[in-house]
């Protein structure tokens, strides 16, 4: 498969740079620091170093066999980004952006989240390296992540309510964004999912491949071959493509991507992009977007905030067009039995996120073929939901 995205941050027909001219200039900085800091080897032993001992990589797979016996007769195995230091995947991006923002002599980090993970992660790697942070985050996703945001402020972290529009994820990368323009000399953003302008869809999935590369590496360790299916929630699809992306050469492995279908089919019930969404540009990229007829972009919804995004990442529908990876959805109250289920029989909480890769496997796992290796991303750790979940019984 030819490497993407292409020299304009194309892949295929999806991506590019849709923003104000004032930012184009931001963008060229941060693209020739990361090309720049990827060959240089202090960079990458700091880099290395901060995961190994602070983030706690690699992070272990754990073969899940009670739960996986609910689903098929097939091995399930989990990679466990829920034990990351901060409790998910996030912090991979984070800390590696962080990094560079110090190299480039930016003082002040600017970040959105929805789920909360993001926000953590990046008040995180802010504390660790004596920066600045101001994360924007929706009303409603307040409201859903109390815990996150106290996490968030108890780590140094300006929490910045968003009362416009839907007041989530959709909402908050737009005050972030707005805040770029507005500071585009002292301020890094560092965008938390394969979203966005080039070239974030390409620095952020290059900082979460590690997912895979150790993924493929503990499969083979303990099953002497590759994994037959790979699968995992997408939001705006980091911790996918952090999982597809060192397996998408191997054409045995099946692909698989699950989004939220939350309430139900209709527009503003769900934020499942491939069965329901269009072209469009969203957020300086040109990806599936659910909007309405006339092109105005959609409300949607999802009980796990980090799935509640209108928008994915340009490098998934890319796939999607190919072929190479399959995208399906799975229902909130789908995802909710599976969060219940794998507490139950494996002693693991997941994020709710995680949980709909999970849901799936519980509806669809029967069709997978006999004695198959799987390995599903355990994005993140559910104790942020907990109450959420508590407060649905």
């Amino acid at each position: 498969m030819k490497a993407l995205p292409d020299r304009r941050g194309y892949f295929g027909e999806f991506g590019g740079q849709y923003v104000p001219e004032t930012l184009m200039a931001a963008l060229d900085e941060f693209e020739t620091a990361y090309r720049k800091l990827r060959r240089d080897r202090s960079f990458r032993r700091e880099l290395d170093s901060i995961l190994e001992d602070y983030v706690g990589r690699p992070t272990p797979v754990t073969e899940a066999v009670k739960f996986g016996a609910l689903c098929g007769d097939f091995k399930l195995f989990l990679k466990r980004e829920d034990l990351n230091h901060t409790g998910a995947h996030k912090i991979n991006n984070a800390i590696g952006q962080a990094l560079i923002a110090k190299r480039m002599r930016k003082q002040r980090i600017i970040a959105e989240t929805g789920a909360g993970q993001h926000g953590v992660a990046t008040a995180t790697a802010c504390a660790l390296l004596g920066l600045e942070c101001v994360v924007y985050m929706g009303e409603v996703d307040m409201a859903r992540q109390e815990l996150n945001v106290f996490r968030m402020r108890l780590l140094g972290a300006e929490v910045v309510p968003v009362s416009t529009g839907s007041r989530t994820l959709k909402d908050a990368i737009n005050e972030a964004l707005r805040d770029r323009v507005t500071n585009v000399l002292t301020t890094h953003y560092i965008l938390g999912s394969v979203l966005g302008p080039h070239p974030y869809p390409m620095i952020v999935r290059d900082f979460q491949s590690v997912i895979g590369r150790e993924a493929l590496a503990q499969i083979r360790k303990r099953t002497r071959r590759l994994p037959d299916v790979a699968i995992a929630c997408v939001g705006g699809g980091s911790n996918s493509i952090g999982l597809f992306y060192e397996m998408l050469p191997h054409k045995s492995i099946r692909l698989i991507g699950v989004e939220a279908g939350g309430r139900g089919p209709q527009l503003g019930e769900h934020a499942a992009r491939f069965s329901g969404g269009a072209l469009g540009v969203l957020h300086g990229t040109r990806s599936m977007v659910l909007q309405d007829e006339f092109g105005q972009i959609a409300e949607t919804h999802s009980i796990s905030a980090g799935l509640d995004y209108p928008s994915i990442g340009p490098e998934h529908a890319h796939l999607q067009k190919l072929g190479r990876v399959e995208y399906y959805d799975c229902s909130d109250e789908l995802a909710l039995e599976a969060f219940h289920r794998l507490s139950e029989t494996e002693g693991i909480i997941p994020a709710l996120e995680s949980a709909h890769a999970l849901g799936w496997l519980l509806r669809n796992g029967r069709s997978i073929k006999r004695n198959a290796v799987v390995v599903a991303n355990l994005s993140g750790r559910g104790d942020k939901d907990v109450p959420q979940v508590m407060a649905l019984q």
